[in-house]
């Protein structure tokens, strides 16, 4: 399957979805920028008749403050409204994220650190989020209220509106200016974010092998440099945007100096240029009305420069490709077309990097109620035939089938009733004790979990619990070889025909190894087991035994 969507394609989803907001939020904008309009030509007239010694009439200030009014009301409006549709939009975002993790190949998460990954969902959402509260959607209202502005001013005087037609291209270039200095600083910010995010998770996790080592100098080091360089890069973005407004304000206040001494000149020039008292005052507030706008597009551009970095990685996320999708009901014809099913790896090889190979033409087959262990050295590729069989990974070489179809063809709905899969340490997952060992599958009954914990000697100690089998996981009082058990139930809870076994009792005393080992026993009858192990036990008696390292049997 390739589904691949963009952040483009997504927003306008929302948009098409939230038809009445979008359209709420246009008619909004736009009475903000006419309300922003209005009051300058009304204080025209006041002036004017103030200049004349005539009387204002009480309804022009009336008019004036109800403008003043409503314009501070619809721009609160505004702010609402933008801030409604940009969380419709990061909430969007993230769902189609969600979605597409769930159809990424385990390939990807190989690639990509945790860290990283988790810093697309949330600083890059979120940079989003920011580019449309604040840049995208207030830059388009500010430019459209500027151009508005420059109009105005053209119609009351030509001359000062050529002054501002020249002005304005000036400073949009030195905007662009700043915006490029601002993007790649920001880039590099973004970059040395990412590693800091890896680095914690990955320090604390290996906590106890940095003290054993006495390696916390180095990552102490490391993660120096990484806050160094996110630092540094933030300083430039700084220096750029506390250099912008300044420079701004001085530049409008230069226009409105010239254009009144060019105002106050005489002859030709005051026949180019010669307005009202009125008209000047109300100038003035339009010169300082456009260069307000253009300070905020200054800083929206860094707001969507900020999030350009994190539009670009959230793009190359939503483009990755997905893992391809099977035809379930083929794949159960024939898988279930023989009355034996058996395993064969057929001089299989792979490699992770494509560099650095891990298996290199491994063959060997497993019959049907075959039990084998697989035994070799740490970082022989033990773990990574499970994979291959699991259908995470598709090998470089070879074949790997189950009854004659190939392992990484084979749907995940059909993978949940062909495998059993035990792993070192239990995995919990929010809810109860029975959800543990369903796994939320609708087509598991309750007398299926109920059998499943029988099975592994764990149906006596649940009914003790509270709640029986609706016992929240966190409130169980369970031991780790219980929780063991639970994962041996889990996996054997849909009657799987394939047990994997991986190490599973490395990390349990001699007791718990004991207990485990007879659930084990119970669970593999009339099952073709694999179990990868590094030492040999009682379990593991008769079982035929694979090398793994020298691929010989």
């Amino acid at each position: 399957m390739n589904n691949k969507k963009s952040l483009r394609s997504v927003v306008c989803k929302i948009i098409l979805d939230f038809k009445g907001m979008t359209f709420l939020t246009i008619i909004i904008i736009s009475g903000t920028i006419a309300a922003a309009l209005f009051p300058p030509l009304i204080l025209e007239r006041i002036v004017n008749r103030l200049s004349a010694q005539q009387q204002v009439p009480l309804y022009l200030a009336l008019i004036y403050f109800g403008l003043i009014a409503l314009s501070g009301l619809l721009e609160s409006g505004q702010n609402i409204m933008i801030t409604k549709f940009g969380q419709k939009v990061t909430y969007g975002l993230r769902m189609e994220m969600c979605a597409k993790l769930q159809h990424l190949p385990t390939s990807y998460f190989t690639r990509n650190e945790p860290g990283k990954i988790t810093s697309r969902f949330v600083n890059d959402v979120d940079a989003v989020d920011s580019m449309f509260t604040d840049g995208i959607i207030s830059m388009f209202a500010d430019t459209f209220k500027v151009f508005s502005i420059l109009v105005i001013i053209f119609y009351k005087s030509k001359g000062l509106g050529f002054i501002m037609v020249l002005v304005t291209p000036l400073m949009f270039a030195m905007t662009r200016i700043f915006q490029k200095r601002i993007l790649k600083s920001q880039l590099v910010n973004r970059i040395a974010i990412s590693k800091v995010n890896n680095h914690v998770p990955e320090t604390i996790s290996n906590i106890r092998m940095i003290h054993t080592l006495f390696r916390q100098k180095y990552m102490e080091q490391k993660y120096d440099d990484y806050i160094e360089e996110s630092y540094v890069a933030t300083d430039k973005s700084n220096l750029y945007d506390s250099i912008y407004s300044p420079i701004v304000i001085f530049i409008s206040s230069c226009i409105i100096a010239i254009m009144m001494i060019l105002v106050a000149l005489g002859g030709q020039v005051q026949q180019f240029f010669g307005i009202t008292v009125g008209t000047a005052v109300a100038i003035i507030a339009y010169v300082s009305k456009v260069f307000e706008p253009l300070e905020s597009i200054g800083m929206e551009i860094q707001n969507i420069q900020s999030a350009v970095a994190g539009v670009k990685r959230i793009n190359e996320f939503l483009q990755e490709a997905e893992r391809k999708e099977t035809d379930s009901s083929i794949i159960n014809v024939e898988l279930t077309s023989s009355s034996r099913s058996y395993i064969c790896f057929d001089h299989v090889s792979f490699s992770y990097d494509n560099e650095n190979t891990v298996l290199s033409s491994l063959c060997f087959t497993v019959e049907s109620g075959e039990a084998i262990t697989l035994v070799g050295r740490t970082g022989v590729g033990k773990s990574t035939i499970f994979r291959l069989l699991l259908g995470l990974y598709s090998p470089h070489k070879g074949r790997v089938l189950i009854n004659g179809v190939d392992a990484d063809k084979i749907s995940d709905t059909q993978k949940r009733k062909l495998f059993g899969y035990v792993e070192q340490s239990f995995h919990p997952i929010a809810g109860t004790i029975a959800d543990q060992i369903s796994l939320f599958d609708p087509e598991i009954s309750v007398k299926q979990v109920e059998d499943a914990a029988r099975l592994v000697g764990l149906h006596e100690s649940i009914l003790a619990l509270a709640s029986g089998y609706g016992t929240p996981v966190e409130n169980a009082a369970f031991s780790q070889g219980q929780f063991q058990l639970l994962s041996i139930a889990r996996a054997v809870v849909a009657s799987p025909k394939i047990l994997l076994l991986d190490e599973i009792t490395a990390n349990l005393d001699s007791d718990t190894e004991r207990r485990v080992l007879e659930a084990l026993k119970r669970a593999s009858h009339g099952r073709t087991v694999i179990s990868i192990s590094h030492r040999l036990h009682e379990y593991t008696h008769n079982h035929k035994i694979v090398q793994i390292g020298n691929q010989s049997k």
